[in-house]
């Protein structure tokens, strides 16, 4: 487990270092429902800025609905990065195991997004020569499944005993670019399908709060000058569950 996450930690520093594709992804929605009427909701950031909010709910023993937003505003003095994205979805969790406390999610949906990128460049003498300003709108569709634990271990801090689980998730998602302009004129239109496999550590505050680390890399299938895989996810947030199976 630990070598898995320095992996996933290394590759993240390497896509985080190039940041090249006008697709950001959202910290993808990890629930971990577990029986009918739990809530889960969660708020993540990345160094960059890139924030993404996450909310499921179970409809049913064995039914969860998704939703799940992400917004940046990046401004540099060479480079702006703007996005925003919408999702929702749904599908089946199960909980297995000698003490009912794995947890198997299948989640299917569907979202829209839109991404504005500028480009500047200088003389020696600090001067604007020019600018390329790029448009983006985008359709998206993705499939997931996670595997996660609410069995704990303890990560001792400062004296006090902070429960700690771990879960994993792979997403295949399709994003198609509906409009491009590059300087207001119609360019080629870009798609890909991006294989993003996620490992997340939760550490426990109370009974309903968790810290939460996210970290992931991103490939694309195709190879595309714009639509690729570019970007890759390294964020902290905190997690809220209420209503599920109490862990043992």
């Amino acid at each position: 487990m630990i070598k898995n996450y320095k992996l996933l930690l290394y590759l993240s520093l390497v896509f985080f270092a190039s940041c090249s594709s006008v697709y950001m992804p959202n910290v993808p929605n990890t629930p971990m429902l577990s029986q009918k009427g739990e809530f889960s909701g969660g708020g993540h950031i990345s160094l960059r800025g890139n924030m993404s909010l996450n909310g499921a709910y179970a409809a049913s023993d064995h039914i969860g609905v998704l939703f799940s937003g992400s917004y940046m505003n990046n401004e540099k003095n060479s480079k702006d990065y703007r996005h925003k994205l919408v999702e929702i979805g749904g599908g089946y969790f199960d909980t297995f195991g000698p003490d009912n406390n794995r947890i198997i999610e299948i989640y299917a949906g569907f979202g829209a997004g839109k991404t504005n990128r500028a480009f500047r460049t200088f003389d020696d003498n600090d001067i604007l020569t020019n600018t390329d300003l790029e448009e983006v709108t985008y359709n998206k569709t993705f499939l997931q499944v996670n595997y996660s634990s609410k069995k704990k271990n303890n990560l001792r801090l400062f004296g006090t005993d902070f429960p700690i689980n771990y879960g994993t998730a792979l997403r295949i998602s399709s994003v198609q670019m509906k409009t491009f302009m590059r300087n207001s004129i119609g360019q080629t239109r870009e798609g890909n399908t991006f294989l993003e496999p996620i490992f997340f550590t939760r550490m426990q505050l109370s009974d309903a709060v968790q810290l939460q680390y996210t970290s992931s890399g991103n490939f694309g299938l195709n190879s595309r000058k714009f639509m690729s895989a570019g970007n890759s996810i390294f964020t902290i947030g905190a997690v809220i569950s209420v209503g599920g199976k109490k862990s043992k």
